[in-house]
């Protein structure tokens, strides 16, 4: 007889549910020997208390197959025979034997067909013990199946959460990276109308003859720190960009000063 069980949709740990499953099973008193394990199936003989059998497992679409072949026992046999005899009656076994001159070994198989086909004994009896026997580790490979589907339905849950946490994390940072991005690229926009702006009245002032070497010095290295700022913001190094807008920002503010005082001078 053959138990054919699904665990839904642990496929991808099938390494681990095999692992698992097997472990379980020793806790539970089972004795597992000649396994062959692969990468997508395993097969393995199993024994538990009296009942022994084979294990295959398999990866099935999404899900993991395992199969549990019952090695029967013959026990049923023997009873069914005594069964067999004692229905059909020993002296009608041997008043065929002086009558039709049979062999015992012929009337003894004739006489258990027709005790069979007449239902004169409990020829099963021994099969349902049997039976038994095996419903005892079917049940128990039934439930440690679903131990171990769970364990790593919950593994696959916590993955797939933690994913989610991750990937939220992620928009959440995209979302503040862009946040941040509207901020310098309006800072960086005000920058460089200030620094236009100087630098007109810087050259027009020189075309005028005042002396703007100081205001010329302090508006060229404001256009330099505004342009490594840019660099920065190019690449998304935000932490860089605040404090070399600000030192800009600082030497626009010393150019118009410097050119406001060489222009009092004059």
């Amino acid at each position: 007889m053959v138990f054919i069980y699904y665990s839904q949709g642990v496929s991808s740990q099938y390494q681990d549910f095999t692992e698992r499953l097997m472990s379980h099973l020793a806790l539970k008193g089972t004795e597992i020997t000649q396994q062959v394990l692969k990468e997508t199936n395993a097969q393995m003989h199993v024994k538990h208390t009296e009942e022994q059998g084979h294990l295959d497992i398999a990866v099935e679409n999404e899900n993991v197959k395992v199969s549990y072949t019952v090695d029967r026992e013959r026990k049923e046999i023997s009873k069914g025979v005594m069964g067999a005899i004692t229905g059909a009656g020993l002296g009608g076994i041997l008043g065929n034997v002086l009558r039709k001159n049979e062999g015992l070994g012929d009337a003894i198989t004739g006489a258990i067909g027709g005790a069979a086909a007449g239902g004169a004994y409990g020829a099963y009896d021994g099969y349902e013990e049997s039976k038994d026997n095996r419903t005892n580790f079917a049940s128990v490979l039934a439930e440690t199946i679903k131990e171990v589907e769970d364990e790593l339905q919950r593994i696959i849950q916590g993955q797939a959460e933690a994913k989610e946490a991750e990937h939220e994390r992620g928009r959440q940072k995209l979302e503040e990276d862009s946040a941040k991005a509207e901020v310098f690229r309006s800072m960086l926009e005000d920058l460089y109308g200030q620094l236009l702006a100087v630098q007109e009245e810087v050259d027009m002032a020189k075309c005028e003859g005042t002396n703007v070497t100081k205001a010329k010095g302090r508006i060229d290295r404001a256009d330099s720190l505004y342009k490594e700022a840019q660099a920065s913001f190019d690449k998304k190094e935000f932490a860089m960009i605040t404090p070399k807008i600000t030192a800009s920002q600082n030497m626009v503010d010393k150019a118009r000063e410097a050119l406001s005082e060489a222009q009092n001078a004059g």
